[in-house]
């Protein structure tokens, strides 16, 4: 567990897995985020398959705020076709609490989280998928050196960004 400035990036486990449905998140529409049992799906998913990466539950306080998953990526047929043979990551599950948003707390808690991905496992590439309908997180991640690619998988955009 490590104490950041306002937030505590706590290892996300199987055990604190349940705190992130005290996660405010009711004003984010279904399509643009997955639920809770598929994020703890995708942990057990990375848990079992021994991928590279960091989870975490974000906490304020002993509260929960957010999660971020940012993690050994495996190729699908809809990723950029220039990461087919090569390492990547992937970041899911980046949600913070909507009353902890517009603070400069996300811009943070994914840098911090890139910064130690890299620093654990090494420096790639990282996708995202981001809702066709969601523009606030688009904007947010181009602020932060991603690229809308023309890739899609299903209503989601594919972001790439390049260290």
């Amino acid at each position: 567990m490590k104490q950041m400035n306002d937030f505590t990036l706590e290892g996300l486990t199987f055990e604190n897995s349940n705190r992130a449905y005290e996660i405010d998140r009711s004003d984010i529409p279904d399509d643009f985020v997955d639920d809770v049992p598929t994020l703890i799906a995708t942990l057990k998913f990375g848990f079992e398959n021994k991928l590279k990466g960091h989870a975490y539950l974000i906490t304020k306080d002993d509260r929960p705020i957010g999660t971020i998953l940012l993690g050994e990526g495996l190729f699908c047929e809809n990723d950029p076709q220039e990461l087919k043979d090569c390492s990547f990551y992937r970041l899911v599950f980046f949600v913070l609490d909507k009353n902890f948003r517009d603070k400069g707390l996300g811009s943070q808690i994914m840098e911090t989280t890139i910064q130690r991905v890299y620093k654990d496992f090494g420096k790639h590439s990282i996708v995202l998928g981001v809702h066709k309908d969601n523009e606030k997180a688009a904007k947010f991640y181009l602020k932060h050196g991603f690229v809308k690619t023309s890739y899609m998988d299903g209503d989601d955009f594919c972001f790439m960004r390049q260290d």
